[in-house]
């Protein structure tokens, strides 16, 4: 009888099995045949639903059974079939066709009319290589697919050589101070790919920038082949220069800025590195400069980097490209001051690549168990983004008074001075809802005891309860660092949660004398709970409303070399650094997030990270953009930035409004008017800069100033009778003015997956023009963004999309699109147009976001085009919104009736207006009317019933 099962069971097996492939509950497994491919066994495609497709690519025999950090887990099962013939499998749902050919691995992914969407480089693209790091095997990976001319490519997070589309372009993926990787690429095509790995991984060419010697011949001042002339002129007196010979520039971190003259003072010297380049090769080179201080790079004796700027401990890069001859010699002069106590410089170069190999679509990480990403199709790139968080986890609505505005500096030193500075904003009538205490309440020997230094901070809880008094909420800064001196230190360290390395290295840091620690390791479960319950024991008693997890990179030390930061922060409990080197702040939001849920589950969560990884808007955290530097190319750079990172799937994110390093002559330009009063040249521009940062902060997720001295606060910044003055307040009480349509659309973050900081190219898509407009973008449906980011500048170019007529918001006026103007952009205002068709609503004037209900809603209604809105609104504090809490009131007009119809309301919750009015004012072509609130318009009772409004 056993015999007999056990021939019926191999029958059944031979039935369903073929000897390539197996079909499985969710997808399909194939073997390929080894003559074939040395690099891989077994390919896997796995439905998660008609849109998503889950590739896996081992060389083992086995997949891993590693779980995935940013997949959450998946619910139902999506129906799919499968056709096969000799060479192809396809793997169809009710979307999306995934043909993988049996013999080299390649997948292609098609629409149900065989049209190709995306394919992987002919052969499979796939590359393996075995590593094996700190006793742990794993591979070296890279996946390359096939990419057309009229691609492009966003996403990848948050970086700082602003960049837009990346198509063709290069960019590294790990975390450090300012610099945000998400492992998400976006296209054009209405697709997403995600990858799955957490090591350093690189986008576009897998090769490591090479040294000036090793790409170029170079040849030094007088034209002798062997390096470049540098000449180090001191500042101070009593110091002989120094010229010496160098054949590469590369001092980009501790370790290799000891290459530089030893016991030359380099702060304020000037260091010229001048020759001759002659490349080895023709073609289009691409360069990355590392620079802290003052750098210009010339070729030919013309500007290809005009002059830049970074503070001394947190270089920044920028890339740049040259086409250069074969043998041609090129003159290069290099002109640096350092401008600090460290001094960080570097350029190097990739030589040239064929354009086909360039603008392909390639990822690789250094360490993986095996090839895991996602393709995510989409009608639109909303679409896209909405299967990301599928896949990751959906956003949670913010707390309301989120949206308002945040005040912060580095830092507020006493109880008095947070205090103050809240009791100052309201008796001004400046509208704000945050307050931040940045680091340093601590004792100075006590980082990480989340205890408060009396002499400074006598009642924390009295401090937090006098904000609160005054209807606005505190943030507080925690990091994942420890003095070994601490009792918390010594918690985890029992249970062998700490870092080790920088306390065997006797690492101190910048506090007064240096201090020894270290960071948690954020991968073990326990050391999660752990970092939660010492705040919950020390901090959260206090009231404290949202939390700043600091330099979640996770930063132990600035500047040090990639290996010796692995060193540092590793071995994870999970494995190696190098395997999981760019999940730290995942893990860490996660140990907060938990914590605050199971402490009060109903109480909505804010976080703010420094770092963040893919799936981390599922914690309810935003991210910021680091310690960014105060100048215009810095500011002009957040655009991009921005926009980038909301197009990698995490919708909030905001930035230093003014920067956070700044500059010398700034810090002197504001010393000198608090002893004189005199404006001179530098702090004039300083006042301008911070006005058209805030500008641009206006209308980005979320609202926040923050940076070192001069203080940021806007009565510090300016007088009230300046024009920098009244047009920072007046931008922020706008913002509070726009509450109705900020806060719908944090509602659409949830409820719709919707992007609030939104790149043209999701809207306009079909204007191919958009595509490569990094620095103008639209804030929710209806209103185009375009930052002013040149000193004195009183115009700037604006694109109008061709697929929308546009409003001016100042003064109703139309515009058709498909044209660029030179717009009008006086100091007090930043540019700013209404798409045609919208629906814009504007509630009261008030000094926080619950201040008031919007008993009466201004809507400003534009012609054009027909046009929706949905006003969404809860109780702005808690979950209950997840539970069906909620209300939407639609808004569609028609433009053939001119006609405005106010459906009925959908949906109820606690303390929910029953009543209200709305004014709506009409806008049209031929009937130009400027934004105003006190605007008379069409008066509206409105009682939850629908409405129809004739317009015209």
């Amino acid at each position: 009888m056993k015999s007999n099962l056990w021939m019926l069971g191999c029958l059944f097996l031979f039935s369903c099995t073929n000897p390539s492939y197996e079909k499985t509950n969710d997808g399909i497994i194939v073997t390929l045949e080894q003559q074939q491919t040395s690099d891989v066994k077994k390919i896997r495609l796995q439905v998660v639903n008609d849109n998503i497709i889950h590739v896996s690519a081992t060389p083992k025999k086995q997949f891993s059974a590693e779980k995935s950090l940013i997949i959450v887990p998946q619910s139902g099962k999506t129906p799919f079939t499968v056709e096969e013939t000799d060479s192809v499998l396809t793997l169809k749902t009710a979307a999306l066709q995934a043909k993988l050919h049996r013999h080299t691995g390649e997948v292609v992914f098609a629409d149900l009319n065989g049209n190709p969407i995306l394919q992987e480089q002919a052969g499979g693209g796939k590359t393996f290589k075995p590593v094996t790091v700190e006793g742990t095997s794993a591979y070296y990976i890279r996946q390359v697919f096939e990419s057309p001319d009229d691609e492009a490519f966003y996403g990848l997070g948050q970086h700082q050589a602003d960049e837009f589309n990346y198509k063709g372009k290069n960019e590294s993926l790990f975390q450090y101070n300012t610099k945000v990787s998400i492992p998400f690429i976006l296209s054009n095509k209405n697709y997403g790919i995600l990858w799955d790995n957490y090591a350093l991984s690189h986008f576009g060419d897998p090769r490591e920038y090479a040294q000036l010697n090793e790409e170029f011949k170079l040849y030094d001042a007088q034209g002798k082949e062997g390096g470049l002339t540098a000449t180090y002129t001191p500042d101070k007196e009593g110091v002989a220069p120094i010229e010496r010979i160098e054949n590469s520039i590369f001092y980009e971190d501790l370790k290799s800025a000891k290459n530089l003259p030893q016991g030359f003072p380099l702060n304020g010297s000037k260091v010229v590195y001048k020759g001759e380049i002659a490349a080895n090769e023709s073609g289009v080179y691409r360069f990355h400069l590392y620079y802290a201080g003052y750098v210009t790079v010339y070729f030919d004796n013309t500007p290809i980097v005009p002059e830049r700027w970074r503070t001394a401990w947190n270089p920044n890069s920028y890339k740049f490209v040259a086409d250069l001859p074969a043998g041609k010699r090129i003159p290069i002069r290099i002109e640096w001051q350092p401008d600090g106590g460290e001094s960080y410089l570097g350029l190097r170069a990739l030589s040239p690549v064929s354009d086909e190999q360039q603008n392909k679509l390639s990822i690789d990480s250094e360490m993986g168990n095996e090839i895991d990403y996602y393709f995510i199709n989409g009608n639109n790139m909303d679409e896209v983004i909405s299967g990301y968080r599928t896949l990751t986890g959906k956003a949670p609505i913010m707390p309301k008074w989120a949206m308002g505005y945040w005040q912060s500096r580095e830092r507020y030193k006493t109880q008095e001075e947070i205090i103050g500075a809240l009791k100052e904003f309201r008796q001004r009538q400046i509208p704000i809802d945050n307050i931040v205490l940045d680091w340093s309440y601590w004792p100075q020997d006590a980082w990480g005891s989340h205890e408060f230094d009396e002499a400074r901070f006598p009642s924390p809880k009295a401090m937090v309860d006098s904000i609160h008094a005054m209807n606005a909420q505190m943030m507080i800064s925690v990091w994942p660092k420890f003095y070994i001196n601490t009792e918390h230190y010594k918690e985890f360290d029992e249970k062998g949660w700490m870092y080790q390395q920088a306390v065997k290295d006797s690492i101190r840091d910048w506090i007064g004398k240096g201090y020894i620690g270290s960071f948690y390791d954020a991968y073990a479960e326990g050391a999660r709970k752990l970092f939660w319950q010492q705040m919950e024991e020390h901090l959260y008693p206090l009231g404290i409303d949202a939390w700043w997890m600091d330099a979640s990179e996770p930063n132990v030390r600035d500047c040090t070399d990639m290996e010796y930061r692995k060193a540092l922060c590793g071995p994870t409990a999970l494995g190696p650094s190098t395997q999981y080197f760019n999940a730290y702040a995942l893990m860490n939001a996660q140990a907060i997030h938990e914590g605050l849920l199971a402490t009060d589950p109903n109480r909505r969560i804010f976080q703010l990270t420094r770092s963040g990884f893919a799936g981390l808007q599922r914690y309810s955290t935003a991210t910021w953009s680091g310690d960014i530097a105060t100048r215009w190319e810095d500011m002009k750079a957040q655009i991009s930035a921005g926009l980038n990172f909301a197009m990698s799937g995490i919708p909030y994110w905001t930035m230093d409004i003014g920067g956070f390093c700044v500059e010398k002559r700034f810090e002197k330009a504001q010393r000198d008017f608090n002893k004189t009063g005199i404006e001179n040249a530098d702090l004039k521009e300083w006042r301008e800069l911070n006005t058209r940062w805030y500008q641009f902060g206006t209308f980005t997720p979320l609202f926040r100033a923050h940076g070192q001295f001069p203080f940021r606060e806007v009565y510090n910044m300016a007088p009230e009778n300046h024009p920098a003055y009244k047009s920072i307040v007046a931008y922020t009480r706008l913002r509070y003015s726009m509450m109705p349509y900020i806060y719908s659309l944090a509602g659409m973050t949830y409820h719709n997956d919707y992007t609030i900081m939104r790149a043209l190219v999701m809207d306009f898509g079909k204007d191919k023009k958009v595509e490569n407009i990094g620095d103008q973008y639209m804030f929710g449906p209806s209103l185009m963004v375009c930052p002013v980011y040149e000193y004195g500048a009183r115009s700037r170019k604006v694109y109008f999309p061709e697929t929308s007529g546009w409003y001016d918001l100042y003064t109703g006026k139309y515009i058709q699109g498909g044209q660029q103007q030179t717009v009008s952009a006086p100091y007090e205002q930043i540019p700013l147009y209404i798409c045609e068709g919208s629906i814009m609503p504007y509630g009261p004037d008030i000094q926080y976001v619950d201040e008031k209900l919007p008993e009466l809603i201004t809507l400003y209604v534009y012609g054009g085009k027909d046009g929706a809105f949905t006003l969404y609104e809860d109780e702005g504090v808690n979950y209950n919104y997840e539970k069906g809490k909620y209300s939407t009131i639609s808004m569609t007009y028609n433009e053939a009736s001119g006609k405005l119809t106010i459906g009925e309301r959908q949906g109820e919750y606690p303390g929910m207006l029953q009543s209200r009015a709305f004014n709506v004012v009409f806008v049209d072509k031929n009937n130009p009317k400027p934004y105003d609130v006190k605007m008379e318009g069409i008066k509206v009772t409105y009682n939850g019933n629908q409405e129809i409004v004739n317009l015209r």
